[in-house]
């Protein structure tokens, strides 16, 4: 079974986003071994320099590198990324498990995004959208869509 991780920074805390995380992490038990992996997010200070930028993201970046698996293929969610319908992320994670790894490692930055050291070692960049919004609710989005992309290549009925 295809082991499907999630790196982010940051905890969650609400609990309307919580709910929502525990329930595609149940709906995708199904299809795959799900580990959602958080590392802490740095905090951000009033006035923030581009040189505080690059270097609080750094951080954010070699703590999440420490946490990927060995082996895996690893994917960030970059605004600079490119954007992919459905059913095109649905191939891609099926191309994937069959042809690269049985591992796939999605990675969320948090408020400033992802390092250049992290992107550099990334075997692809995709983006959600064009639009800005939180990390946290992208972990929501990225989870609906791995569990819509199993159900396409399943053929398996969801709601368009």
């Amino acid at each position: 079974m295809l082991t499907v991780n999630v790196v982010c920074a940051g905890k969650i805390k609400e609990n309307y986003l919580k709910d929502a995380i525990a329930e595609y992490s149940k709906r995708l038990s199904k299809y795959c071994n799900l580990n959602i992996i958080e590392v802490p997010d740095e905090k951000l200070p009033e006035k923030l320099s581009e040189n505080l930028e690059i270097s609080i993201k750094e951080k954010e970046g070699k703590s999440m590198i420490s946490k990927i698996p060995k082996d895996t293929y690893l994917i960030c969610l970059d605004l600079k990324g490119k954007e992919l319908s459905s059913e095109d992320f649905s191939k891609k994670i099926e191309d994937i498990s069959v042809n690269y790894n049985s591992s796939i490692t999605f990675v969320i930055g948090g408020s400033l995004g992802i390092s250049k050291e992290l992107l550099d070692i990334s075997k692809e960049k995709i983006c959600f959208s064009k639009m800005t919004f939180p990390h946290q609710l992208i972990r929501v989005f990225l989870l609906e869509q791995i569990f819509r992309a199993f159900k396409i290549s399943n053929n398996e009925t969801y709601h368009r």
